[in-house]
């Protein structure tokens, strides 16, 4: 009885609450404008902050390479010129992360635009153009200094043009699941995987924990790496200019389309990592270079193949 009179008492009391608070905020016109200026305030602030947000992941690239160049060149850094390299490929691979970042929270911000797509390019020079052909310079000492320079040079211009016809190529429409020609990233990436793994295949030219012929296979490859990194600097220069097929395995990996032999080859990775450490970098950076490659001129030899069989149909004179 007691619950139901408090019911009945406290009903025309919150009427009447609401008539006081209607008539205070009629007494009060400006309140709810306020408010919604407030409210408007707050989402503009929002909004402005996801613009700025691709643009600053993206700055955030050229920052790494810039930081790239700095460490792989200083002569005040404390560091062996070994572990001035490591950082310097750490570097690359961090501006690899704001690469790989900024284009997707453009789309997911509805941001895109043409100043970001011109600024990513702009940046990706200075962090997978111009910092890996330092690190060409710094790692290899063996070739003449004109060779080694021109080797830097060439792997740079490559990458202009790889971006540059990126640029032109590149509709609002594409749907980015692949790339025609080894992604700059990539070709950067590869680099940089080998100056990473330099300090590590040096440790186990000397640690006494690894057997005499495990010594000796990795001070082969330290020697061997001297002439292979540039010679390699040449190879992914022709390869951002091809035409071959690559897979976009970020874009991949964010939307969830990985194939059972994709997945196969992740855990092989895994695996590799924990057995080669740092080692394992390069070795599927290599794979992913030149798997591509090497699959689409053997398929052209088969007999059956697209390619064979429009060869067949065309005559020495180039007519069908």
């Amino acid at each position: 009885m007691s619950e139901m009179k408090r019911s009945l008492f406290a009903a025309p009391a919150s009427d009447q609450e609401a008539e006081v608070s209607e008539t205070a905020a009629a007494q009060k016109p400006g309140r709810g404008s306020r408010l919604r200026k407030g409210k408007g305030r707050k989402r503009l602030r929002r909004r402005i902050s996801l613009a700025f947000l691709p643009t600053l992941l993206t700055l955030g690239n050229a920052v790494c390479g810039l930081a790239a160049i700095s460490v792989a060149v200083s002569v005040n850094l404390p560091w062996p010129d070994e572990m001035k390299l490591f950082a310097a490929g750490v570097l690359i691979f961090a501006g690899m992360l704001f690469d790989a970042l900024d284009g997707s929270a453009a789309r997911m911000t509805g941001q895109e635009s043409r100043f970001g797509a011109e600024l990513d390019s702009l940046c990706d020079v200075i962090t997978f153009g111009t910092a890996p052909a330092v690190i060409v310079w710094r790692l290899s000492d063996v070739f003449p200094q004109k060779l080694s320079w021109a080797i830097g040079v060439l792997f740079t211009l490559c990458v202009l043009i790889r971006l540059a016809r990126f640029n032109v190529e590149t509709t609002e429409e594409d749907p980015h699941e692949g790339f025609d020609g080894l992604p700059s990233p990539a070709a950067a990436g590869t680099i940089a995987a080998f100056a990473i793994a330099m300090p590590d295949l040096a440790s186990i030219a000397t640690d006494s924990v690894y057997p005499d012929f495990v010594h000796t296979l990795a001070q082969a490859a330290l020697d061997a790496s001297h002439y292979f990194i540039p010679c390699l600097a040449v190879v992914l220069a022709y390869l951002m200019t091809s035409r071959f097929q690559f897979p976009h395995v970020f874009q991949q990996l964010v939307s969830g389309r990985w194939t059972t032999h994709q997945f196969g080859q992740a855990l092989f990775a895994i695996v590799a990592g924990f057995l080669l450490h740092w080692i394992a970098l390069p070795i599927g950076f290599c794979l992913y270079a030149f798997a591509p490659p090497i699959r689409s001129v053997t398929r052209r030899g088969r007999p059956g193949s697209e390619d064979s069989v429009v060869d067949e149909d065309v005559d020495e004179d180039g007519e069908p």
